[in-house]
């Protein structure tokens, strides 16, 4: 089986925040998976490197100050077509409604836990692929 190099940008003002999303995911989440991550510390930064890279997959922080991973998701699907597929980690299971609102492929919940983050972000690469 061959192994499929996937770019994910990871998306949060804090540095810590990113460090935690990156040890999460992992460079092989799955097999046939390997990672390679971009990171971004806010809005332009994050629209930069959608532009500069193919992203595979948005990794982004719902609790990022002062641009939310919400509302960044949301710019990017509403200003792209070809918007990568996003996935936004949130503190509280309350603002799910925000995350189907920003229109994400999937939501995480802080604080990370490495097997759900793993098999989510695989998951969502590999629909991606398929589509």
């Amino acid at each position: 089986m061959s192994e499929r190099l996937c770019t994910v940008l990871l998306y949060s003002d804090d540095a810590q925040v990113r460090d935690r999303m990156r040890l999460a995911v992992g460079t092989r989440p799955a097999p046939g998976i390997q990672i390679e991550f971009v990171e971004a510390s806010d809005y332009f930064g994050c629209v930069r490197l959608v532009d500069d890279y193919e992203i595979d997959l948005m990794l982004l922080d719902g609790e990022a100050s002062p641009g939310g991973g919400l509302g960044i998701a949301r710019q990017i699907k509403d200003d792209r077509d070809d918007a990568p597929p996003t996935c936004v980690v949130i503190a509280r299971a309350a603002d799910r409604w925000l995350a189907s609102y920003a229109q994400v492929d999937g939501v995480l919940m802080h604080p990370l836990d490495p097997v759900t983050t793993g098999t989510t972000v695989a998951e969502l690469l590999r629909t991606h692929a398929a589509a």
